[in-house]
């Protein structure tokens, strides 16, 4: 498709693969999604709180492809030098640093969700009072570390939004530039515009509809282990990037 749209000389061309692109990149990569999803229903985020930080994290994931494109038509690359310039190198960089921190971030996460969910096990102690009174009280050790937990709290969706300001847009680089040497500045724009709209307006919809979803289903004895589960997802996730390459 990127090959057809490329080798078309035409810019419509070139902004409707960027509409299709932009759509078919979001849905077939999980990672684009599934972070929000299970961040959003291990740490109970509302509605509008997961569609901003959805929002912003697609804008970051977008953006910094098109700042690279910027610099490549700033120094006058041509698309048949793209692969050969260093910007690509570090692009290719990029979307394997974002893959390895996806993991590491997941692993340590689970970790820690393993951790929390041992922890808010409910205990039974029993104990005698004077007078030879039987007596036992339960209490959960989570209770305990409130402030762990609000410190990851506002950690995580930062650490999300910078994991996908790293995570590259493969396709749009070459788009951007083949559309600036049809069609100069504004047909640049409106390639790159029309895919990054593409691809937030996916990563959005999808997030919402399996969000909604899940929500749906009572998850019983699990629901401790959300944050695990969450961190495992991520994990995953990482490893479909860098290996599967998805």
């Amino acid at each position: 498709m990127l090959e057809t749209a490329l080798a078309s000389g035409s810019v419509q061309a070139l902004a409707w693969t960027a509409l299709l692109l932009g759509f078919v990149h979001s849905v077939l990569g999980p990672d684009h999604y599934v972070p929000f999803v299970m961040m959003a229903r291990a740490w109970r985020w509302s509605w509008p709180r997961t569609f901003v930080i959805t929002l912003l994290c697609g804008f970051g994931h977008v953006l910094s492809s098109v700042v690279i494109a910027v610099l490549l038509i700033g120094a006058g690359t041509a698309l048949d030098e793209w692969q050969g310039t260093r910007w690509a190198a570090v692009h290719e960089v990029r979307g394997a640093v974002a893959a390895w921190a996806l993991m590491g971030f997941g692993a340590a996460y689970s970790l820690w969700g393993i951790r929390k969910a041992l922890r808010g096990r409910v205990h039974t102690h029993a104990h005698v009072h004077e007078g030879g009174a039987p007596h036992a009280h339960a209490h959960a050790h989570a209770a305990d570390h409130l402030h762990v937990h609000g410190r990851a709290a506002r950690v995580t969706p930062w650490v999300l939004f910078t994991v996908f300001v790293f995570g590259p847009c493969e396709s749009l680089i070459p788009l951007t530039l083949a559309a600036f040497a049809l069609g100069g500045t504004g047909a640049a724009v409106v390639t790159a515009g029309v895919f990054t709209l593409s691809t937030v307006a996916t990563i959005l919809v999808t997030v919402g509809l399996l969000l909604a979803g899940l929500e749906r289903v009572p998850l019983g004895p699990l629901e401790r282990w959300t944050h695990a589960l969450a961190g495992a997802s991520l994990v995953a996730c990482g490893v479909a990037i860098r290996f599967l390459g998805l």
